[in-house]
């Protein structure tokens, strides 16, 4: 039986890159610490299996130190001046994946389909004024003032602005699992969004693990890095301040865009007495009550105590609730948006006029066999 000798930081490594703790692969690996210590080898098998276990490529193992896995996109996650982690195997091996979708998209539309560019990618910088970048978003995809208090609900609102999104040109991505593993699930405190910029294809990337009614405001967020021509990935705490001007550029505006200064004032001279009036602008603008809460701190509405004694308690409560109310729900609703309408589109008439492999399809979309073909009619996709 053949042992490989492993450096026993390599095997610390890989078990914190995976996001689980070592003691998690003691079941599965139960002579890992005497691997570790040296006084055992593992087999190659072993090994590999190891390596699945960790989502880390079997030739990382190795060599003579863990490598520098750095992510490919700019790293924007902090908060004041707290450092970031170090990414995890989930959120590199998602960046990678929607990397590859960006790439073949942009291939798709500019050599089959002579696409012109995007004019409002990169139209901005981040020292423009926000409020000018809130406008141009609005009028690009074609909203009034009041659009969201106009929907019944936040759902109903998101799906609006979801499908307003994609009709530009822009690919949305909405998805809490690597790919459709649903073993594999992100962590909404490791990151909230991404958003890859392209001229042809730009993609945004929303972690579903986080709060429903925290994702309207990702989406915003990471709207504006399109606008303002700025890949990377984010991980901002409800507006809390950020040590990059680029995140809080992205802030203010995508919070202009989603509850635009003179339709609070005009809202909250008017709101009707409610013990919670941050709910009430929550319900009226289809945002969560901590983004209504910052947004009146932000417009003098209210005293700085104030919003951090109701941020406070509300993280608590939101939390609660959503550990109580996690559920499956349906898989092709789920589809729909991890893998996106117009990206499943393509990737389906590609396969049609014969331009990609059903092999291919299967690893762009993360779907295969009776599944991936039952693709075109449970998201009504015209072939």
């Amino acid at each position: 039986m053949n042992r490989v000798e492993v450096r026993p930081e390599l095997l610390r490594w890989a078990c914190e890159r995976s996001g689980r703790e070592t003691g998690y692969f003691l079941k599965y690996f139960p002579k890992l610490d005497a691997w570790e210590r040296g006084t055992t080898l593992p087999t190659l098998r072993q090994l590999e299996d190891f390596a699945t276990a960790t989502y880390t490529p079997i030739g990382y193992l190795f060599l003579q130190e863990p490598p520098d896995d750095r992510l490919p996109i700019a790293d924007l996650r902090t908060i004041g001046d707290e450092p970031v982690r170090r990414p995890s195997a989930n959120l590199l091996d998602t960046v990678y994946t929607m990397q590859r979708r960006q790439a073949w998209m942009r291939d798709e539309l500019i050599i089959e389909y002579e696409t012109p560019p995007l004019s409002f990618v990169g139209k901005f910088t981040f020292t423009d004024s926000p409020l000018e970048v809130a406008d141009a978003i609005r009028e690009t995809l074609g909203l009034e003032l009041g659009w969201a208090s106009r929907n019944p609900n936040w759902e109903s609102a998101q799906r609006f602005l979801r499908d307003k999104i994609e009709e530009i040109g822009v690919m949305l991505v909405i998805n809490g699992v690597v790919g459709n593993n649903t073993h594999r699930k992100l962590d909404a405190e490791e990151f909230r969004g991404f958003a890859l910029v392209d001229e042809y294809a730009p993609l945004i990337f929303v972690n579903n693990a986080d709060y429903k009614t925290a994702q309207m405001f990702t989406i915003a967020h990471e709207l504006v890095h399109i606008f303002i021509g700025e890949t990377g990935v984010s991980s901002f705490e409800d507006f809390q301040p950020s040590a990059h001007d680029t995140e809080q550029f992205c802030n203010r505006a995508a919070a202009e865009f989603l509850v635009p200064a003179p339709e609070l004032h005009d809202y909250w001279g008017r709101m009707p007495q409610s013990r919670s009036p941050y709910s009430a602008v929550a319900r009226q603008f289809k945002v969560s009550s901590v983004v209504a809460a910052r947004r009146a701190l932000d417009l003098d509405l209210i005293q700085r105590e104030e919003f951090f004694v109701f941020y406070n308690e509300h993280n608590s409560k939101e939390r609660n609730k959503w550990q109580r109310t996690q559920t499956g729900g349906d898989f092709w609703n789920t589809q729909r948006w991890r893998i996106g309408f117009r990206f499943a589109a393509a990737v389906v008439r590609a396969i049609k006029e014969g331009r990609l492999t059903y092999k291919e399809a299967y690893s762009l979309t993360d779907l295969r066999g009776d599944t991936f073909e039952n693709l075109p009619d449970r998201m009504g996709i015209a072939v």
